[in-house]
């Protein structure tokens, strides 16, 4: 693999995952209510 695809893939990584993480967290700090209708 080239160094372009390592660093692309790298930031790709790091994208999705943070991403991840920041809607867990997001979610354990402000959790959902359930609807009572």
């Amino acid at each position: 693999m080239s160094t372009s695809a390592i660093v692309m893939m790298v930031i790709s990584m790091v994208v999705l995952w943070g991403g991840l993480v920041a809607a867990v967290t997001h979610l354990i700090r402000n959790p959902e209510e359930p609807d009572e209708s």
